[in-house]
């Protein structure tokens, strides 16, 4: 697979990433075995961007991670992100922390989770409303410093967060949802990115699975599958937004491909510095993803997508509680 450069400090990833988080949990039940088997076939395909979270499991999608990748370090550039604090006795509540004393012990404990000695990219999973941007960066910089992390990033940030954040030390990369039916960092946030050189990495590029067009109702969700609660799938906002994937659906048939792969070369499309992460937890679908890196667009076939799929054309709000998005 091609490589992309994210940011301008040298951290070079494959032009599609993995995205690990539904192997642990969110999208109904995983079985471990598998998941592992899907890491060391994204690796075997070129795959190089493995992305996890220490609030994923919580805690168990760092160590399953950390296993798969036994062996074969070299091959990896490991991202996980810390700040949004679950405990796992009571995991459904959540807080937020960007106190620096957090940030240096929260990496200490990836680091083990992770078995590793050093984490390739760094990011602050939400922004604390609490702490000063500049206080957490400043304690990322010190991980940097320390060798314990190579590049950093944010997840989620506003522009203006940025540019404060990226005044403190140079961001890598910036983590935010982005695909067909969330276009909303086109406004002002990948602009702030490319005028300061700083990376996309697009989680959710397949809008949680909904533009693969597997998902047609509710049923199809597991009963413990977190997008039963996500205003997205919800009825009324499900019926307007299947419409987007028929759009999307008509597209894929003219170029032989499925809607997930044209929505996925959609979004490889946008610009070299924007890298996907499209989640899986199955070798089939990873297989399936890794060959929109093939499929090559036309100005008329992204005209015609833009059109399926115009800016704000997804009813409904991306979480159930967006006051943590955008800061």
């Amino acid at each position: 697979m091609i490589q992309r450069a994210l940011g301008k400090q040298g951290l070079v990833v494959s032009a599609q990433g993995l995205g690990c988080m539904g192997m642990s949990e969110f999208y109904g039940q995983a079985d471990e075995g598998e998941a592992i088997a899907t890491i060391h076939r994204a690796l075997d395909l070129g795959v190089t961007l493995l992305d996890t979270a220490d609030m994923y499991g919580p805690h168990t999608n760092e160590e399953l991670v950390g296993a798969a990748v036994a062996g074969r370090r070299d091959q990896v550039v490991l991202a996980t992100k810390f700040g949004m604090v679950r405990d796992p006795a009571n995991p459904g509540v959540r807080g937020l922390s960007g106190r620096p004393e957090y940030v240096l012990s929260a990496c200490d404990a990836s680091l083990r989770r992770l078995r590793v000695d050093h984490i390739d990219l760094y990011y602050q999973h939400r922004v604390d409303p609490d702490v000063p941007i500049e206080e957490t960066v400043g304690a990322m910089a010190e991980l940097v410093a320390a060798g314990k992390v190579r590049f950093l990033g944010l997840s989620e940030a506003g522009a203006a967060t940025i540019r404060r954040a990226h005044a403190v030390h140079p961001i890598s990369a910036l983590q935010s949802e982005y695909s067909l039916w969330t276009r909303d960092p086109e406004a002002e946030v990948l602009p702030t990115l490319r005028e300061l050189g700083i990376g996309l990495v697009a989680y959710s590029p397949l809008g949680r699975g909904f533009l693969t067009g597997r998902i047609t109702s509710l049923d199809d969700l597991a009963p413990d599958d977190f997008r039963r609660h996500n205003p997205r799938f919800q009825d009324g906002n499900l019926a307007h937004n299947l419409e987007l994937v028929k759009r999307v659906r008509e597209v894929a048939a003219e170029k032989d491909c499925t809607p997930g792969q044209l929505a996925l070369a959609w979004v490889m499309a946008r610009g070299d510095d924007v890298v996907p992460i499209p989640g899986t937890k199955r070798r089939a679908y990873l297989e399936q993803n890794v060959q929109a890196a093939e499929i090559e667009l036309s100005e008329d076939d992204m005209a015609r997508l833009d059109e399926a799929a115009p800016v704000g054309s997804a009813a409904g709000d991306r979480y159930p509680d967006m006051s943590s998005i955008g800061r």
